[in-house]
């Protein structure tokens, strides 16, 4: 009687314990408090390297730049195809081929995991940034050009070295998180991504106003 007794108390103790496990696999961890999200610098100050510097590293680093669509499918074993992952998101690109340098390709990627991990730190919910422009044929630009008076004709684009990253569009990783970060503050998260990798030597970065995006070049010591 001693026995059954004993063993019907492991088995209610077991029950217990497999239900308060079972009750704890759903629940995700806990996220603490929002912290405070400021960017202790200028936009225009701290990202403000010109064409000509981009234009510089792009043609010592880059690949030889292709007239039209039909060349680029030579250049491409050359370099990386990029497409939306983890870490960022590729939106449609008209003007320009999913395609960058490998140096490049690993900055970008490096740009949208520390941004995610910035986000982690300051407790805030995850976004993925937003690639709107990146390897541009000689013929991409001319008809950019014509559409967009401000791009450049002589453009760091066309080497596969370069890539535009939104400030002003994000996209959130679980919709169904219910803190929304607004795209000013997110934009101070990236900006504090883009500086440390530019103190780091890995990229030149334009602060670009009327696109609504950082232009940035990786960099390769020589």
């Amino acid at each position: 009687m001693m026995k059954k007794t004993t063993l019907s108390i492991w088995f209610i103790m077991a029950a217990f314990a497999a239900a308060a496990i079972c009750s704890s696999c759903g629940k995700k961890e806990q996220r603490g408090e929002l912290k405070r999200i400021w960017y202790n610098g200028s936009y225009n100050r701290d990202f403000k390297d010109l064409n000509d510097v981009h234009l510089a590293e792009a043609e010592r680093i880059g690949i030889k730049p292709a007239s039209n669509r039909e060349e680029a499918e030579k250049v491409k074993k050359e370099m990386k195809e990029i497409s939306t992952n983890e870490y960022y998101e590729v939106e449609e690109l008209k003007h320009s081929i999913p395609y960058l340098i490998p140096s490049a390709a690993k900055l970008l990627e490096d740009i949208g995991r520390n941004f995610q991990d910035s986000l982690r730190n300051l407790n805030a919910s995850i976004y993925k940034v937003k690639v709107t422009s990146v390897t541009r044929t000689i013929d991409d630009v001319k008809n950019l050009k014509k559409r967009n008076t401000n791009s450049s004709q002589n453009s760091a684009h066309r080497y596969g070295t370069t890539f535009d990253v939104s400030w002003v569009r994000y996209t959130k990783v679980d919709e169904s998180d219910t803190l929304n970060i607004d795209n000013d503050r997110l934009k101070m998260v990236l900006a504090m991504v883009l500086r440390d990798l530019k103190r780091e030597e890995r990229c030149y970065v334009k602060h670009e106003r009327k696109q609504g995006c950082f232009h940035i070049t990786a960099r390769e010591k020589k």
